[in-house]
């Protein structure tokens, strides 16, 4: 690319259109310094003690921690076990013996893909007020679509 100086370098004798890349340039060079700035930053790493090898063996005398499955149907429904709860005290009474027991039992809550959130958060609320504290969500693939 070359400068052209005064009218006679071109066949209409008129100035040649041409971009200023000065204020581009200078956006980039701020671009630059604030990527060279903030790289820094994220490249900061948690350092984390890992087990290495393989899992301990369970230890023979090792319980297997029973299993408690709670369904909430869609229309707000418990059921434990299979079995209907007809209220929330009787859930509670079934909550507290479970949450006595040593080791105490996982629970598995199953909610309904239609069920509202305030029966499941319920169900959750009282586990946690009355003890029990091995709770986990399963059949959370219906809400996958």
């Amino acid at each position: 690319m070359g400068m052209s100086v005064g009218p006679g370098n071109t066949e209409e004798g008129g100035v040649t259109p041409e971009m200023n890349t000065t204020p581009l340039i200078d956006v980039m060079l701020v671009l630059l310094v604030m990527l060279i700035i903030t790289i820094p930053v994220q490249t900061h790493a948690v350092k984390l003690d890992m087990p290495a090898g393989p899992p301990p063996p369970r230890p023979e005398n090792m319980v297997e921690p029973e299993i408690i499955t709670i369904e909430v149907d869609f229309d707000g429904t418990v059921i434990w076990n299979g079995s209907v709860l007809n209220s929330r005290e009787e859930m509670e009474q079934q909550m507290t013996l479970k949450a006595a027991q040593q080791p105490q039992p996982e629970v598995h809550l199953r909610p309904n893909k239609l069920v509202k959130y305030k029966y499941v958060a319920a169900v959750l609320a009282s586990a946690q007020r009355l003890g029990l504290n091995k709770i986990g969500m399963v059949g959370n693939e219906q809400f996958m679509d």
